[in-house]
């Protein structure tokens, strides 16, 4: 292992909203592993997943403390802020994975709008509303100690939010991610110099419903990918942690697309 003096989030304090399973889980322990001395792990419901987050983060000499909040409650998420700042001290980089899900579980069988109107709460809302209040709180952060390089916050988009899918998925996911990836750079408009704002788009990303659906999707998110596989969580966690880095301070109000490379050719 490197020394924790040369990694990329050496001595830094970062908070990982969704961290108890999937694309959280992973950056939050990618974040760890890439030196974050102290992370916050957030959950809504799965505290049990969130413990397990932080159990192997500890691997990595990195101090995880797991918070719950339901981020679709306004009086939530503004006493889990107040939490999270008070729990680090300062931050340097909130990356903002909490998203609903809606594919598997219990909300698989919910009626396109009972979905729909989810998502508006938690994907929507729930990052615009905490996006709102950490920047504000950042932004004040860096006024306290200039010499700081610039905070960073990440978002989770989607790859075909601005260009369209068909069916059920991309009438839902569409036009929430595609919110997301306006209002994150709008928001990099106003915080900037003093924190940078970035998203991550994400293609087909073998979370838990790509390990348990059909042939047909199977195939499609590996025809579809220039590099023909899936996505892992792992990837995300890497471009993200690369948005964070504190020293990558030249970039801001960008969509970076993580889907191996849109395959536009013609299909043999």
């Amino acid at each position: 292992m490197h020394p924790r003096s040369i990694l990329p989030l050496a001595k830094t304090r970062v908070v990982v909203t969704g961290a108890s399973s999937g694309i959280g889980r992973a950056v939050a322990i990618f974040a760890a592993s890439s030196g974050a001395e102290s992370i916050v792990v957030h959950c809504h419901r799965n505290r049990a997943g969130a413990d397990q987050t932080a159990d192997e983060m500890r691997a990595s000499d990195c101090t995880p403390q797991v918070l719950s909040c339901d981020l679709a409650d306004a009086s939530e998420r503004a006493n889990f802020v107040d939490r999270c700042f008070t729990t680090l001290t300062t931050i340097d980089a909130w990356i903002h994975c909490a998203g609903a899900d809606v594919l598997t579980g219990e909300a698989a069988d919910w009626s396109f709008d009972e979905k729909l109107r989810h998502l508006i709460d938690v994907d929507l809302i729930g990052s615009i509303a905490t996006g709102r209040l950490v920047g504000s709180r950042l932004r004040d952060q860096a006024s306290a100690d200039p010499r700081r390089f610039p905070a960073s916050m990440v978002f989770i988009g989607w790859d075909q939010a601005t260009c369209g899918m068909e069916g059920d998925a991309g009438q839902m996911f569409g036009p929430i991610k595609a919110g997301v990836e306006a209002f994150a750079k709008s928001l990099a408009q106003d915080l900037a110099p003093t924190v940078r704002v970035n998203t991550i788009a994400p293609g087909w990303i073998q979370t838990e419903w790509g390990k348990t659906t059909s042939g047909y999707w199977n195939d499609r998110a590996l025809n579809q990918s220039l590099m023909h596989r899936w996505g892992t969580p792992q990837d995300v966690a890497a471009a993200a942690i690369f948005l964070a880095t504190p020293t990558n301070d030249f970039i801001t109000g960008q969509t970076l697309d993580l889907n191996g490379g849109w395959n536009r050719t013609m299909k043999k």
